[in-house]
């Protein structure tokens, strides 16, 4: 005669042998643990933003008419070397004079925001605000206006990686005048602008910029300031964000009604042994030096997070130096820097595991000898043309409940979420974006309606295959293929452009078959 508790954990297995039978997953193959994994049915809270994003540099192109000025990219560009098969900028997707057809795209899709940057050097050639480009202006507005009257709303990112080339003569980030530089380029935008734009991003990822194109050299203006160039960059970027957004605040938020905030980008850092209090030791200092660091001082106590404080000061001082590599604020510069965002605007793409690496003390101190950590994948997880790129959807809503719970019920905009694949033969039918948007949308969605956070917004990126930095356009992100072999460089819809249509229809997933595509 069988036990009765053998007989209840039969029970128990055949329901979840039936459950499992009707359970849906995005990547079966490689995701599908039923807790983490099971795709969930549900639609974001009402009036939430559908967008996508873009940058200047990377679709404009024009780089030299109408009155624009060189910025750095213009410059690194053209330095042989620098990027995939030399390729640079300086036509891209033509936007410049292909706007109207972006904007058809936009309606397409039904968004209702798109998210673009202002070229710097197109409205001031030289950086100074005393020599005005009246051609740049009037562009910025004719597109503007275009999507109002489309029913789009912009959402305009001052500085996404292109300052000109003029005030990085002068030092660039690492001097200290681009704090003013900024503020003033800012006042005038706000001033031109503010009255149809009420979602302003000061400046896109400052980590990234600081790191790769201060320190490792990847990106322009290709400068290799090994140990303090990173922090001393990010300092500068962190006070010229602060001063524009208290301009805003004391000047036009008023009359204007907007909202300003900065970009943070992440990977979500899994310790690689979680049962090792050295790797869960690591993958928390690696959110902390990556995310924190800028985060921090906006969202927290306006200083930097005081493990990174201290790890950078003990490694200094290893390293033979009478003061910490890493800057640090005043404390009035802290009560300036607590509070300037609105919103917390976050960009992510992937997750890496992260295990713990001794301190290394190298002859010339790095950045990456602060991190005390190396950086693995697990090799099942898909793989994205971009090398770092790994397709990991459950780290996403790890890294919104991270925020949530370092930062509070914070409003959050996710102003960059995409993947790559490798340019070739025209494949209009690139099912493995489709899966990528499907999954982490739905793993925001978790954290939205299960995990409580306060997630308002998501723009997808991009609208369109464009200029990948170091990578030419070898790389693409786009929901539309651009044929850059074409003079005209004619858009094409992908299959994730009416994946990604219905998603913003149904405001989510309210139903299995609602969720399904019909092409």
């Amino acid at each position: 005669m069988a036990r009765p508790g053998m007989f209840i954990a039969l029970i128990v297995v055949f329901l979840t042998l039936i459950s499992s039978s009707t359970t849906e997953f995005v990547f079966e193959d490689v995701f599908n643990d039923p807790e983490r994994d099971t795709f969930l049915h549900g639609t974001f809270p009402e009036g939430f933003i559908w967008g996508v994003g873009t940058s200047a540099y990377q679709i404009e192109g024009a780089w030299s008419e109408d009155g624009k000025g060189p910025n750095i990219w213009d410059v690194f560009t053209h330095i042989p070397g620098k990027t995939y098969d030399n390729q640079n900028g300086d036509i891209a997707c033509d936007s410049y004079h292909n706007f109207e057809r972006d904007v058809e795209m936009m309606k397409e899709l039904g968004l209702t925001h798109y998210r673009f940057s202002l070229s710097w050097s197109r409205i001031f050639p030289t950086g100074f605000t005393h020599q005005v480009n009246p051609a740049g202006v009037q562009y910025y507005h004719r597109l503007i206006d275009s999507l109002l009257e489309a029913g789009i709303q912009p959402a305009v990112t001052l500085y996404h990686f292109d300052h000109p080339q003029m005030l990085e003569e002068l030092g660039g980030w690492e001097n200290e005048m681009m704090v003013p530089y900024f503020q003033a380029y800012a006042d005038f935008c706000f001033n031109e602008f503010g009255d149809k734009v009420k979602i302003w991003l000061t400046i896109n990822e400052p980590e990234v910029i600081a790191i790769q194109g201060y320190e490792a050299g990847l990106f322009a203006p290709g400068k290799t300031r090994p140990g303090y160039g990173a922090y001393r960059v990010g300092h500068t970027m962190l006070k010229a964000h602060a001063r524009a957004w208290h301009t805003y605040d004391q000047k036009y938020r008023a009359t204007q009604g907007g909202k300003i905030s900065i970009v943070f980008n992440s990977f979500w850092t899994e310790p690689a042994d979680p049962e090792n209090q050295a790797d869960v030791d690591a993958a928390e200092r690696m959110r902390m030096f990556e995310l924190g660091n800028i985060a921090n001082p906006i969202f927290g106590n306006g200083d930097y997070p005081e493990l990174v404080k201290a790890v950078v000061g003990n490694m200094s001082r290893a390293q033979g130096l009478t003061v910490s590599r890493l800057p640090s604020f005043t404390p009035e510069e802290q009560q300036l820097m607590k509070g300037t965002a609105d919103f917390f605007s976050l960009n992510h793409y992937s997750t890496r595991f992260v295990a713990y690496k001794k301190a290394e003390f190298n002859p010339v101190p790095t950045v990456y000898d602060d991190f005390q950590a190396e950086f693995i994948s697990d090799p099942v997880w898909p793989q994205a043309a971009s090398e770092w790129l790994k397709v990991v959807p459950w780290g996403f809503r790890r890294l919104l409940n991270w925020i949530k719970t370092n930062y509070g019920d914070v409003p959050i905009y996710v102003t960059e979420n995409g993947v790559s694949e490798q340019d070739g033969p025209l494949n209009l039918d690139d099912e493995f974006r489709t899966k990528y948007y499907r999954s982490y949308i739905n793993e925001a969605l978790k954290a939205s309606k299960i995990d409580g956070v306060n997630l308002q917004g998501y723009f997808a990126w991009s609208l369109l295959d464009n200029f990948e930095w170091e990578y030419g356009v070898s790389k693409r992100f786009g929901l539309y293929h651009v044929d850059f072999n074409d003079p005209a460089r004619t858009r094409r819809a992908k299959k994730s452009a009416l994946t990604y249509t219905q998603i913003i229809k149904d405001n989510g997933f309210p139903s299995e078959e609602q969720a399904k595509v019909e092409l």
